[in-house]
């Protein structure tokens, strides 16, 4: 792990409460996919939590820039990140993390709600961009259709690789062959993921839905061995 700087170059709405932010650093960190890093808003006290805050990368490492992807909300933080300028010079350190994919792993998968996208979109940009054959199920869950971040991105990766994208949608009372109503279960685990025991399973997200979707792989087949987990707190 180390400090290093980056400027900011772009803003992406991706929702209406979700955007992400690309920086341009001449010495750019290395990571793996599926790595977080930490923003130093205020380097007088690295211990303030209000605005030194980890995010994941939203990017793969193969890009020349670096992305994270934010649910922003009206916290210091949040304001932050908002209120960044075009060019301004910040500090980062990375990279942090050890869920990260692997290159042997031929099959994986992906039980992921809301904000908890972000590590999975490193992920799938760099099979895409490696031209990896690494079969990819992703289930994604969300309130509803206008709060899928990277729609178009996952729709295009899926459309030309080995890559399986189900939405669910849990507050939608619109029907449509597209997305699946509810939430995300051991029933609706064991249809989309029939050889979930040869799988490499990944959950990131809040740690209530973590630790549910946890319990649900074990009941579902999945080895306990092939579990990466993460749980995204206070962002």
């Amino acid at each position: 792990m180390q400090a290093f700087k980056v400027k900011l170059v772009e803003k992406i709405k991706r929702t209406p409460t979700i955007e992400s932010f690309r920086f341009y650093s001449e010495n750019k960190n290395q990571f793996l996919p599926g790595q977080f890093l930490q923003f130093v808003f205020d380097s007088s006290n690295p211990k303030n939590k209000d605005l030194n805050k980890y995010l994941s990368f939203s990017s793969s490492p193969l890009k020349d820039y670096i992305e994270v992807t934010k649910r922003l909300s009206e916290s210091d933080f949040s304001s932050k990140l908002r209120n960044l300028k075009f060019e301004e010079e910040i500090t980062l350190k990375a990279p942090f993390g050890t869920n990260v994919l692997r290159e042997e792993y031929r099959k994986i998968a992906f039980l992921i709600g809301g904000i908890g996208i972000t590590p999975v979109i490193s992920i799938l940009e760099y099979i895409v961009d490696r031209k990896l054959s690494t079969s990819a199920f992703l289930l994604y869950s969300n309130r509803n259709q206008e709060e899928i971040a990277f729609k178009k991105e996952l729709d295009s990766w899926q459309n030309n690789t080995n890559i399986k994208v189900f939405y669910t949608m849990t507050d939608s009372s619109k029907q449509d062959q597209n997305y699946i109503s509810g939430r995300i279960n051991k029933q609706l685990v064991v249809e989309k993921i029939k050889d979930i025991h040869e799988r490499i399973i990944y959950i990131f997200g809040p740690p209530g839905m973590v630790k549910a979707m946890n319990a649900l792989c074990l009941e579902a087949g999945c080895k306990k061995e092939n579990l990466r987990t993460e749980s995204f707190i206070g962002y």
